[in-house]
């Protein structure tokens, strides 16, 4: 007869459909898995218990909420990406003996480590051997096991190794148990977790061999970092190589420069993008887009200088809080100043201005600001790291009363923004973690502020996730990630809740119980940065822009010079109604004239030769569809102004 099992002996875990479930104490998770289903057991990799992520082989020993990680989850691929890199080392060290180890983590897409090599030098023509010894490994279907061993145990497992990182990392832990992780002949420091076994490993490619500072900092040594990225299945690489090929033809880096978007001069410094001609209707054009919204939905709209007091970030907590990524301040007369890093506090000295009522409240102040935050050379990269950039920020002043509503109008304007380009967004809330030095504020704020959000989140019936650690040093915040064209994830938008900075600035509004209170302060910026953004549009529609969006809306191209002047007629009419046009009145063949508008990606065409001028009408090409069809020049301007006026997307129209 079983043994009966006590209620003390029993956990209760609550899963992500808000389900309860009592297992026995010391149930694995994979044993949780199996409960439901067989095939959600085959599938784990890992559990996330109460926001943490382990080992399916680890016994759960409290209650609490969970999730059973597979690879269609975040945590899954992490998991899966971590252990991938353990094989990467344990196949560098079969193939190159005497190797020493630095740090190996999942990442974003994929995996890296730091390895150094001694006097071997790798490069991308050794990946193929590498990769190779890793799927020979990874059939060997070995478990991957943890053990926990003492601090000084571990010490001397890598002094007998040699193995410099290691030992450094080990040193800095506390006293007490380190756990190590096994598969195979490979052991190393690790705190986990990990799939189960090597055999879910199918697929395998490395990408790139990098030079890396140890722990990134310039004056130690540079090692070998190798690039690589795993699959439970081969057509899952096959898709992610494609995609690669794919996004190499959108890099916004090689269209910015066809297409005449934005130029990078070294004269004029790394890291500081210069708008072209076309890149600036472009970026215009999005600003007036999000200028229209915020208009429409009550914002006022400010500008602010580009250097400031540097007693008003010491205020805000800018300074120092993100001292390693601005510049250094400068001398003025006998104070000190420094380019702009953040435009939120020169918005709470206008709120400061002036005693405000709560009738006056929720104030929405909005900007397209400039700001400037140091990023080392080896990270700029074309628009999307800059250290120069635009912010589309906006603060609002609003009661606890107002809150949730507000909170709610910018989840609203930020979906529909996203929603435009037709970029499906999915939603993260990011909390605080218990590390108290990196927040500011007091604990109960930011109890009350998540909780606000969440209560939002849920109101809304929002899908999302949850990270603790991301939030800002002055509140939680919603981030937005929206997905490309090609599938790529981008954390735009963010809409942040923040007690800390009206308390900091001492900002208040007079109550209907005609004393002081404290407003609350949201953070918003649904595209973020201008420069960044438009990086990401660029390659999203791989610079094929929707028409209403396109730097050069119609180009009129006559078939000969003897229509130039219909085509200057026309020209001249379409400008009027504010249509961005250029006539290619070149003496050379109609063929090499439509290519080239082709090449420059111009949505539409207007074709004008001997029955174009005799009947006053136009032939119509768009880009990438060719010939339309022929139109009477005054239909055709009806149909051009509903394309732009709904935003019609290219392949929509």
């Amino acid at each position: 007869m079983a043994q009966e099992i006590t209620a003390s002996q029993k956990i209760e875990l609550t899963f992500p459909d808000k389900s309860i479930r009592t297992f026995p104490e010391g149930t694995t998770g994979y044993e949780v898995a199996a409960s439901i289903s067989p095939r959600l057991a085959k599938d784990a990799l890992s559990i996330t218990l109460n926001q943490t992520v382990q080992d399916l082989s680890r016994p759960i020993n409290h209650g609490g909420s969970i999730k059973i990680n597979t690879w269609d989850t975040e945590d899954g691929k992490t998991t899966f990406w971590h252990s991938s890199a353990h094989l990467l080392a344990e196949a560098v060290e079969a193939l190159y003996p005497g190797v020493k180890l630095g740090i190996g983590p999942a990442i974003e897409q994929g995996f890296y480590y730091d390895i150094d090599f001694g006097d071997t030098t790798i490069s991308v023509e050794d990946l193929p051997a590498i990769e190779k010894k890793m799927l020979e490994l990874a059939r060997t279907k070995a478990d991957f096991t943890r053990k926990e061993i003492s601090k000084s145990d571990a010490l001397a497992f890598y002094t007998d190794k040699n193995d410099p990182y290691k030992l450094e990392l080990l040193n800095e832990l506390e006293d007490g148990t380190i756990s190590f992780y096994r598969q195979g002949n490979f052991t190393d420091l690790c705190r986990g977790p990990h799939i189960p076994n090597t055999e879910k490993v199918k697929a395998i490619k490395l990408l790139n061999v990098a030079g890396a500072y140890w722990r990134g900092k310039s004056d130690n040594k540079q090692l070998t970092r190798i690039y690589g990225i795993s699959f439970p299945k081969q057509k899952m690489l096959d898709e992610f190589l494609h995609m690669l090929e794919e996004a190499k033809k959108r890099d916004h880096k090689k269209l910015g420069k066809e297409l005449s978007i934005y130029m990078i001069d070294p004269m004029i410094g790394s890291g500081l993008p210069v708008w072209l001609p076309n890149g600036t209707v472009l970026r215009r054009t999005l600003e007036a887009f999000l200028r229209d919204e915020q208009v429409n939905r009550g914002y006022q709209e400010v500008i602010t200088p580009h250097i400031a007091n540097l007693r008003l970030y010491e205020t805000s907590g800018h300074y120092p809080y993100y001292a390693d990524s601005q510049y250094d301040p400068m001398q003025v007369d006998d104070e000190r100043y420094m380019l702009k890093p953040m435009n939120c506090p020169h918005h709470h000295r206008i709120y400061a201005r002036e005693m405000h009522s709560y009738r006056d409240l929720p104030i929405r102040l909005s900007e397209f600001g400039t700001v400037y935050r140091y990023e080392q050379s080896g990270e700029l990269n074309g628009l999307s790291r800059v250290r120069g950039f635009t912010q589309d920020d906006a603060h609002i002043y609003c009661t606890h009363d107002q809150l949730k509503d507000e909170i709610k109008n910018c989840i609203d304007l930020t979906q529909h923004v996203f929603g435009v380009f037709d970029m499906p967004v999915d939603i993260r809330l990011s909390f605080r973690d218990d590390n108290d030095e990196k927040y500011g504020g007091e604990a109960e704020h930011w109890d009350r502020a998540q909780r606000e959000i969440r209560e939002v989140a849920d109101e809304l019936g929002l899908d999302y996730t949850i990270a603790e650690g991301e939030a800002s040093f002055y509140g939680p915040k919603i981030d937005f990630i929206i997905r490309d064209a090609i599938g790529r994830k981008w954390q735009l938008g963010t809409v942040q809740l923040d007690y800390v900075m009206p308390e900091r600035f001492d900002l208040t509004y007079m109550g209907a119980d005609n004393k002081k209170h404290r407003p609350v302060i949201i953070h918003r910026a649904p595209f973020g940065s201008m420069e960044r953004f438009t990086s990401i549009l660029i390659e999203h529609f791989a610079g094929n822009f929707p028409l209403w969006l396109s730097p050069k809306q119609v180009a009129i191209i006559p078939v000969s010079d003897q229509f130039n002047e219909f085509a200057y007629r026309y020209k001249e009419q379409l400008h009027e109604r504010g249509i961005r046009v250029q006539v290619d009145d070149r003496s050379e063949q109609i063929g090499l004239k439509i290519r080239e508008a082709e090449k420059a990606k111009i949505p539409h065409m207007l074709i004008i030769g001997e029955r174009e001028a005799e009947n006053q009408t136009v032939s119509l090409r768009k880009h990438r569809k060719g010939t339309i069809g022929t139109f009477a020049f005054d239909e055709y301007l009806v149909k051009l102004t509903n394309e732009i006026n709904r935003k019609t997307l290219p392949d929509s129209n």
